[in-house]
C-alpha cells in the first residue's frame, strides 16, 4: 500500500466536506474493492474517507410502494431482511448469492452500485426495477445513473446515500457464475412494474444494459417461451479466457428465460 490519510467522518455532511476538499481522497464502505486495489497499489489516493460510523446511512425500510435501502447496508442485511423478502424477494435472494459469506457480511450496497462493476449483481437489481439513486445532492433515475464500465452519474466528491427500489408485480434474477471467482458471466433481472416491463442484462457487457425486444416480449407474454427465441448480438460484448462473446450471449438468453420463470 501507498501512505495515505484517514478520516472516519460521523455524517454524510462530514463525509462530504473532506471528500468535496481533496479530490484524490477516496471513500470506502465494504472494502472488497478498494482493499484489494490498495493492497495491490493499483490505486494511490491521497485519503481513505471511512463511512462506516455514519449512522444515516444504514438501514432497511419500506416507504409506501417503495423498499429503501441504505448505502451502507451488507449483502446479508438485505438477504435476511423481512421487508425485502416480503416486497422484493428476487432482490433478497440476489443478495444471498453474492459472493461468499465472507463478502456478504462485509459488502455494502452502496459501495457496489457505486463502483459499477460489469460483473455486479446489484445494478441488474437498480436497472431492472427502475430504481432511483439517492445521493447528498440529488436523485438519479437508474437508466441515468450507470454510463459505463466501472463509471457512473455520480460527480467528484458527491456521495451515494441511499437507493429507492418501486417494489414490481413480479421480478426474478438468475445469473451464471464463475465457477472460480463466483463473478457473474452473464445474469439477467426481469421485472413487472407499475411502468411497465424491464429486463436488465449484467456480467455480459462493460456494462449492466436493459434488452428491449426481452422486455416487448415480456409485454404481450409474460412467459419464459416468450424471451427463449431471442438472440442477443454478441457485438461489444466482453469475451475472455472464461467464456467469448458468444457464449456470454447465448448465456444471456438462457439466464432470461430462468429469470422469468423464477418469478412465476
Amino acid at each position: 500500500m501507498y501512505d495515505f490519510a484517514y478520516h472516519k467522518p460521523s455524517s454524510v455532511a462530514d463525509a462530504v466536506k473532506i471528500l468535496s476538499a481533496d479530490p484524490e481522497a477516496r471513500p470506502i464502505s465494504g472494502g472488497q474493492t478498494l482493499l484489494p486495489a490498495l493492497k495491490h497499489r493499483l490505486n494511490k489516493p491521497s485519503a481513505i474517507v471511512d463511512l462506516s460510523g455514519i449512522a444515516e446511512l444504514k438501514g432497511i425500510k419500506r416507504d409506501g410502494d417503495k423498499i429503501v435501502i441504505g448505502a451502507l447496508t451488507k449483502h446479508i442485511e438485505v438477504a435476511n431482511s423481512p421487508e425485502v423478502k416480503a416486497a422484493i424477494p428476487a432482490l433478497a435472494q440476489m443478495a444471498s448469492t453474492i459472493g461468499d459469506t465472507q463478502v456478504r457480511n462485509c459488502g455494502t450496497i452502496g459501495g457496489s452500485v457505486s463502483n459499477n462493476d460489469p460483473a455486479a449483481d446489484y445494478p441488474a437489481a437498480v436497472l431492472g426495477l427502475g430504481a432511483t439513486v439517492v445521493t447528498d445532492k440529488r436523485r438519479i433515475a437508474a437508466d441515468d445513473f450507470f454510463q459505463g464500465m466501472f463509471t457512473t452519474a455520480l460527480e467528484p466528491g458527491e456521495l451515494l446515500v441511499a437507493i429507492e427500489f418501486p417494489i414490481p408485480e413480479k421480478a426474478g434474477y438468475a445469473k451464471m457464475r464463475n465457477p472460480a471467482s463466483r463473478y457473474v458471466m452473464a445474469g439477467a433481472f426481469v421485472a413487472k412494474t407499475k411502468s411497465g416491463l424491464r429486463v436488465a442484462i449484467n456480467g455480459a457487457g462493460p456494462c449492466v444494459f436493459r434488452q428491449p425486444a426481452m422486455e416487448q416480449a415480456l409485454s404481450s407474454n409474460w412467459s419464459a417461451d416468450a424471451v427463449g427465441g431471442i438472440k442477443q448480438d454478441a457485438d461489444g460484448l466482453n469475451g475472455d479466457i472464461h467464456g467469448s462473446a458468444e457464449y456470454r450471449a447465448h448465456l444471456v438468453t438462457v439466464m432470461a428465460k430462468r429469470a422469468v420463470a423464477s418469478a412465476g
